[in-house]
């Protein structure tokens, strides 16, 4: 299998489609059950997005009360006869505008006024039917009071279902579960022509297949049945620092080789340290290193270092070997000996990690401000002059952000 690596400069969100005109008055006559808001608070609030770059004013923006009130204005669009455009949205977490319409009308799928449809839990069959709007954090709590949880996620969990469906969601759990559109049972889709369909594997899988990864550009998720696995009590969360490029990336396609393997990591990521302020700040509350590090004492190439994330979950049952099973790993490994960052906490206090970042930086005013951001899949023979060209060249010492590594 040949190995990519993915370079995340951000969240992922989703969801457009392109209209003309729109007349609200029209909506009056649909009978829809939710609310049909014109409030400007509203209107201001789905005009943007996690990115701050681009805005778009929608005429109107409908809170659903079911999905037949998402079916019964897409069919509206597509029959109308001038048109206007329609958006989904979830948490809004999108970078370029893709959960916006002008002059057209948002779907507001996610939000305070509560969801159509509570998760619901087959502790037999082991998955969980969920609204296409939930926030993955409720999908969580909702799962965990059956000792249960979903098998991969994305690094912060207040992305809504349908929106990292709709992009793949992408984590360091990916290597052992696949994406979390790897672990969709089944999905109920309003269609382009407001026809409210379900599809799986066997089941209008064209449909299930073009949805799942497909931007929404071929319907909107308004129910996912995801995949369950018993719940992890705890983690071991480790960082280990790298100096040499090879070293890091070699490290991390061998860990991920183990994929199957009783012996192996849970989680496997990785980030590019260029910033000297990043190896201590950059969502690292959850370490307490006595001594803070110092990128010029490490022998740094080019002044750059690589980070690589590792965890094993564990439960309570088994703790008494966790150490042995973790040391025997990273033996394995060629890091920095004198690096080693390593903490335990709860499962959900691992998952949930990226939004204690979010409220320190929101209660600085740091968190509604533009993100630029940028995703890409670098093949394994290029990776090697992506790291001379990009982190030793272009951005040398010049930039904050974070800048993510999966194998």
């Amino acid at each position: 299998m040949a190995t990519k690596f993915l370079l995340t400069f951000a969240i992922c969100r989703l969801i457009v489609t392109v209209g003309l005109t729109l007349d609200p008055t029209e909506l009056l006559r649909l009978e829809l059950e939710g609310q049909l808001s014109l409030d400007p608070a509203d209107v201001g609030s789905a005009s943007r997005d996690f990115g701050g770059m681009r805005t778009a004013h929608p005429m109107a923006v409908l809170h659903p009360a079911s999905p037949q009130d998402v079916a019964r204005l897409v069919k509206s669009a597509y029959e109308s006869a001038h048109g206007f455009g329609i958006s989904a949205r979830g948490h809004g977490h999108s970078i370029n505008g893709q959960a916006m319409t002008g002059n057209g009308l948002v779907i507001q799928m996610s939000g305070s006024r509560g969801n159509p449809a509570p998760p619901r839990v087959s502790e037999k069959s082991m998955y969980v039917d969920v609204w296409g709007g939930e926030l993955w954090i409720d999908v969580l709590r909702s799962t965990l009071e059956y000792g249960l949880a979903p098998k991969s996620w994305t690094d912060y969990l207040y992305l809504s279902v349908g929106g990292t469906l709709s992009n793949a969601g992408i984590s360091g759990q990916a290597f052992n579960h696949g994406p979390q559109i790897s672990n969709v049972y089944e999905l109920d889709v309003v269609t382009g022509k407001g026809e409210l369909l379900t599809c799986s594997k066997e089941q209008n899988s064209e449909l299930y297949d073009a949805v799942l990864g497909g931007l929404g550009q071929f319907g909107i998720i308004t129910r996912a049945r995801i995949a369950l696995e018993r719940a992890p009590r705890r983690v071991r969360w480790i960082r280990v620092l790298y100096s040499n490029f090879t070293a890091f990336t070699q490290d991390q396609e061998y860990l991920i080789s183990l994929h199957g393997q009783p012996q192996k990591f849970d989680y496997v990521e990785g980030f590019v340290i260029v910033d000297e302020g990043l190896i201590n700040n950059w969502r690292s509350s959850f370490f307490s290193p006595r001594n803070p590090v110092k990128i010029s004492s490490l022998n740094a190439d080019g002044g750059i270092l690589y980070c690589l994330e590792i965890t094993k979950n564990y439960q309570e049952s088994n703790a008494d070997t966790i150490d042995q099973e973790v040391e025997a790993l990273l033996k394995k490994l060629n890091f920095i000996p004198a690096s080693v960052f390593t903490t335990d906490l709860p499962y959900v206090d691992f998952l949930d990690r990226v939004h204690k970042a979010e409220l320190k930086l929101r209660a600085k005013n740091l968190w509604d401000v533009p993100h630029p951001w940028l995703n890409l899949f670098v093949p394994k023979s290029r990776i090697a002059d992506f790291d001379r060209g990009v982190f030793k060249g272009i951005l040398g010492n010049n930039t904050s952000g974070p800048i993510l590594i999966y194998p």
